[in-house]
């Protein structure tokens, strides 16, 4: 009988999607924004992935460790709806016209939160807490204590770092449609898609110029888009068909910075920041500059696991870590690409650095149509020309440690003196028989020659 029931079930289901439109179930996927990463991907850093600060949105939300920070978040809704001069109810009637769009932001949600009014508390909770730690970040107000252990100089030296961290975990992203509308109530207008954009920008690149991103899915988005924004120069997409993952060996790696360098290869910083911003001509290869902190290995991989689930967003991040991976296999690679102006470690040792790179990019494929593979093949194609394979070879045998240059010298200079010993024996040979007669000599007639000697007739005759 059960069985019965599960035939009808799914015939009804498919009598449903033959009458639908595919375009349908393509808005349907384009509705996800956040996504609750797979153990498969969390077993090799589930550190990077949970936040240990603040929860936003509602797959942390209620644990333990993130419990205290709750209460702050009560006083900045109080905050919040202090100044706007309004009260909690328009703002929650203003989203509850978007509940179902904003449910289906999250892949996958679980049953405890298909409540109405708990998911719009939580939405407007943690809200008007993300625009009241980037008001405050960005010295836009200064409405709270002195001496607050959040919103105050102290809190947005040794909290804030740890909050930003968090808001650019995938697990734990916030639509911005939801702080979209809480502005937008709060000025009494519509505002711009870019508004949110830059104050996120502004708490997360406080140094660096704002730029139109468009319209972003939530701040982990707004932080990728702008890491591949001001692109210029650099190689134009190439569509390469090679497929899969990296193999050892073969012509789908390249070498190292430090094979490439002894190779020929200069090292100069691109003229953005843009991580799409590699290229190579001429024998320069030109890199962004990046800096490497505690912050990277965690910011990195959620940004990879972002273009990992969501279908549509690109593979730039991805691309670029497995690119930086080829060409730093050790601490060698890290010093000359840090004395390039390149890296900028943060972190301490450059071993540390190459570690951190070298696990970033573990389980990970490239896309075949990334536009660094035509960047890696212009590198490969430059490396077997035979003059620069013989320059590092030579480099590579001979002068990778101080021993061997001593010997690569001291047969050299051998070399040479016995070369001039033997020039110095030979030399006089040749020069004997090879210069020509004097003048006062050439004049003269030949000398006859002499006849043979014989012995003159005796004019005695014998006895």
């Amino acid at each position: 009988m059960a069985g019965t029931n599960w035939v009808i079930e799914v015939n009804e289901k498919l009598e449903k999607m033959i009458d639908a439109d595919n375009s349908m179930e393509e808005e349907r996927w384009k509705k996800r924004a956040a996504y609750k990463i797979p153990a498969f991907v969390t077993d090799l850093n589930k550190k990077a992935y949970r936040p240990q600060a603040v929860s936003f949105g509602p797959y942390h939300h209620g644990e333990d460790h993130l419990k205290p920070m709750e209460e702050h978040k009560q006083r900045a809704l109080l905050h919040f709806l202090k100044r706007a001069k309004k009260p909690l109810q328009v703002f929650f009637e203003s989203l509850t016209g978007l509940v179902q769009l904003l449910k289906e932001s999250y892949d996958p949600l679980d049953i405890s939160w298909q409540d109405n009014t708990r998911f719009l508390q939580l939405m407007i909770l943690d809200g008007c807490f993300m625009l009241e730690i980037l008001r405050v970040a960005t010295r836009t107000l200064d409405d709270y204590a002195r001496n607050d252990p959040i919103f105050s100089n102290h809190g947005n030296l040794y909290v804030m770092p740890y909050i930003m961290r968090d808001m650019l975990m995938l697990e734990n992203q916030l639509p911005l449609l939801v702080l979209d509308k809480l502005v937008a109530v709060e000025s009494g207008k519509p505002m711009d898609e870019e508004f949110i954009n830059n104050l996120i920008l502004k708490f997360c690149f406080p140094d660096t110029p704002l730029s139109c991103l468009g319209n972003c899915l939530h701040p982990l988005d707004v932080y990728r888009k702008n890491l591949l924004q001001n692109h210029v120069g650099g190689e134009k997409p190439h569509r390469s068909r090679s497929r899969g993952k990296r193999r050892k060996g073969g012509d789908n790696i390249i070498r190292s910075a430090t094979e490439l360098n002894e190779a020929g290869i200069r090292f100069k910083k691109s003229k953005t920041r843009s991580l799409k911003d590699i290229s190579f001509r001429g024998g320069v290869l030109r890199l962004p500059v990046i800096v490497v902190d505690d912050a990277t290995e965690s910011i990195f991989l959620n940004l990879m696991a972002f273009e990992r689930f969501h279908v549509g967003a690109g593979n730039e991040v991805t691309s670029y870590i497995f690119f930086m991976d080829n060409i730093i296999d050790s601490e060698r690679d890290v010093a000359l690409l840090h004395s390039r102006g390149i890296i900028q470690n943060a972190i301490g040792s450059d071993k540390a650095v190459a570690k951190l790179f070298n696990s970033l990019s573990k389980d990970i494929s490239l896309d075949p149509n990334s536009s660094l593979n035509f960047v890696h093949q212009k590198i490969n194609v430059y490396c077997k020309k035979a003059c620069n394979e013989w320059r590092a070879n030579l480099i590579h045998t001979y002068f990778r440690n101080p021993w061997a240059i001593l010997s690569l010298i001291a047969a050299v200079f051998l070399f040479a003196l016995t070369i001039a010993q033997t020039v110095y024996t030979i030399y006089p040979y040749y020069q004997n028989n090879e210069s020509p007669p004097s003048p006062s000599t050439s004049m003269l007639p030949p000398t006859p020659s002499p006849l043979p000697y014989s012995k003159p007739p005796s004019s005695h005759p014998r006895h």
